[in-house]
């Protein structure tokens, strides 16, 4: 059996995927990918089982296969599955890396699945990060011969990254490589960084199985997740094979399926130029899409467009849908014109047909939740001021501490401080010492952790004051499932959202602001969003939620495209350098933040310029011509 054997929605015609060179399967979200992945391993090891034969699997590691874990910790536990007779072969392992740190992938592997069913211990294989430097060249050898033994992997689950790697085979590894020693990528690096507070702790080697080794499975499935890995899986499925992309080798094995989520799918041609492809469906939105797209490609505003554009680029048959091009321009013109607007809660006494909020009431209550205490002005701190000025009663909710993403040294700072005025004062000495000695693979103290929190909402409370919302508007909601102390939180509880829901029904909002960005690099923005959905499917039978609109801006990592966007509210030169003031009101988030990403830009230059290449898009398809531009999709619950 293998995932396409169940149920999924994947494309049936060659002309669809004639630009694919590698079978993938498209669902809706990670967690029924990863369900569908369990069982296709399940009936694997137990077809094996009824032969008496070893199943033999080769297992990854990182955040994409979590959830595949889980599911099969589930079927062990309640549907009985066994791993008697299972083999198991790890991709990699930092070098050099202890078993007991929770870096190892030795831990991640006993935390998330070994320590959950019945494997025999001794079946378990992971290579050793503290192999001598004279042993490892024959360590890699004996790996390799040790699967042969086995008659080679009869699975092999595979991530990726966002080199391209696959293991740890950085750009650059040969078609037959075996297991070996390697140096990470810096971008590899950088997106581990988070998990070890800063690049600087990541190793900069690894052990790892080559694509040699991996290609010789039986069966491969490889899984990507979100938008951020959506270019370098099209380049693996679309693109040439070539040591640039290791996975790109994977286009010659003749058992392989990758497994995508929309985000990670939403490059590839099918999806993201469908008109390309074959005949289309044409709804507004891909209407509106396409147009984008054509304007761009062709480097016309929308009002230029003419017949032989939307017919030379794979259009006729919208052309044909819509009569011609004089007309369809006017129409998506004005729909995009009607997206802009100075008045982001409502334009008071004025026809509100074609404005994206309504007029009424003329003051409205608006919420804004706020992942991290500086993802508000971060993302839509023009917004947020124009919301003030217009008299509109705003609340902001900062629902996580933020404290993981201070830096030691920008603790001890507030600590000195704080000795220097007040040299008795109980408890710093103790926290300086907490803060010197500690070791980065365990968690902060309660202490340390409540003075780091304390740093954020201090700053938190800068900036909304200097924006002009009342400190009684403010909210800190420090959810449970933040305050772990590492980098790696709890799954969203009940606890969580039962905070969001009373801050909801306390409130009372006309106006939801939320970050519907997924792409930051520790996830905390898509389990605060989760939070603000449940809690609004809690609350969907109150009598003040059919008056309730939900807005969901993008941050420093990602933006809307054109396409999607819903509301966009232009600023003013002035307004630009007044957001920027408030940004660096954070200021243990400005220089060197901890979870900075592969981009190297402080935050304030991220968002100044996203904004900046909005305004720029927009005046590119013909609209007026703006410094800055804030994007926001509404959302239909």
């Amino acid at each position: 059996m293998t995932v396409a054997d169940l149920s999924y929605q994947a494309p049936g015609t060659f002309e669809e995927t004639r630009f694919e060179k590698i079978h993938n399967i498209v669902f809706s979200n990670a967690e029924q990918a990863s369900v569908n992945v369990a069982r296709e391993i399940a009936a694997l090891i137990r077809q094996k089982q009824a032969k008496q034969q070893p199943c033999v699997l080769g297992l990854a590691t990182g955040s994409s296969p979590i959830k595949v874990y889980e599911e099969l910790v589930r079927m062990h536990q309640e549907e009985g599955l066994s791993f008697g007779n299972v083999v198991s072969f790890n991709l990699d392992e930092y070098c050099p890396m202890e078993k007991n740190s929770v870096h190892s992938y030795h831990y991640f592997m006993h935390q998330h699945l070994f320590d959950h069913i019945d494997i025999d211990p001794k079946h378990i294989h992971i290579p050793s990060g503290t192999i001598p430097q004279d042993e490892i060249h024959q360590y890699c050898i004996d790996y390799d011969l040790k699967i042969k033994e086995y008659g080679g992997l009869d699975f092999q689950l595979l991530g990726i990254g966002r080199t391209g790697h696959i293991g740890f085979n950085e750009p650059g590894s040969h078609f037959n490589s075996g297991t070996r020693i390697i140096s990470l990528d810096h971008l590899t690096r950088a997106d581990a960084a988070s998990s070890f507070l800063g690049i600087d702790n990541v190793p900069r080697r690894a052990i790892t199985m080559g694509i040699g080794t991996v290609k010789n499975a039986g069966r491969i499935v490889l899984l990507a997740w979100g938008g951020h890995k959506a270019e370098i899986v099209r380049e693996t499925i679309e693109g040439p094979m070539t040591s640039e992309v290791p996975a790109s080798y994977l286009q010659t094995h003749k058992n392989t399926s990758i497994v995508l989520n929309e985000e990670a799918a939403e490059e590839l041609t099918r999806i993201k130029t469908p008109w390309l492809v074959g005949p289309c469906i044409w709804d507004d939105f891909l209407i509106s899409k396409a147009v984008v797209w054509l304007c761009e490609h062709t480097q016309k505003s929308i009002l230029k467009l003419t017949d032989k554009d939307y017919n030379d680029h794979g259009m006729s048959g919208l052309l044909a849908q819509e009569g011609n091009s004089y007309d369809l321009n006017i129409r998506m013109f004005n729909r995009l014109q009607h997206t802009i607007t100075g008045w982001p809660g409502g334009k008071p006494n004025a026809d509100d047909s074609s404005r994206p909020e309504r007029a009424l009431p003329k003051r409205k209550k608006v919420l804004i939740f706020s992942p991290h205490p500086d993802d508000d002005v971060i993302s839509m701190g023009g917004t947020l001021d124009r919301l003030v000025e217009q008299g509109h009663e705003v609340h902001i909710a900062y629902q996580t501490s933020g404290n993981i993403a201070v830096a030691d040294h920008e603790a001890m700072k507030y600590v000195e401080i704080i000795q220097d005025l007040c040299p008795d004062k109980k408890g710093v000495d103790s926290l300086i010492k907490e803060i010197n000695s500690r070791n980065k693979n365990i968690e902060d103290d309660l202490s340390v952790r409540r003075l780091k929190g304390l740093i954020r909402k201090r700053e938190a409370l800068g900036a909304s004051r200097f924006l002009g919302v009342p400190d009684n508007n403010v909210h800190f909601l420090n959810l449970p499932f933040y305050e772990t102390g590492t980098v790696k939180k709890l799954p969203i509880g009940p606890e969580d959202i039962d905070a969001v829901s009373r801050l909801i029904a306390q409130v009372q909002p006309h106006q939801i602001y939320a970050a519907g960005d997924l792409a930051d690099p520790h996830g905390t923005h898509k389990v605060c969003l989760d939070a603000v959905l449940a809690a609004l499917k809690n609350l969907r039978s109150r009598s003040f939620m059919k008056d309730c609109w939900v807005w969901l801006y993008r941050g420093a990592w990602l933006e809307w495209d054109i396409h999607q966007i819903d509301m966009a509210v232009p600023l003013s030169p002035d307004q630009v350098l007044k957001k920027r003031k408030a940004i660096f009101f954070h200021q243990s988030q400005k220089d060197g933040v901890m979870f900075q990403g592969n981009d190297t830009r402080e935050f304030w230059v991220r968002a100044e310029e996203r904004n900046d290449e909005t305004a720029r898009r927009y005046h590119e398809l013909g609209l007026a011509d703006y410094a800055a531009m804030e994007a926001f999709k509404k959302y239909e619950f």
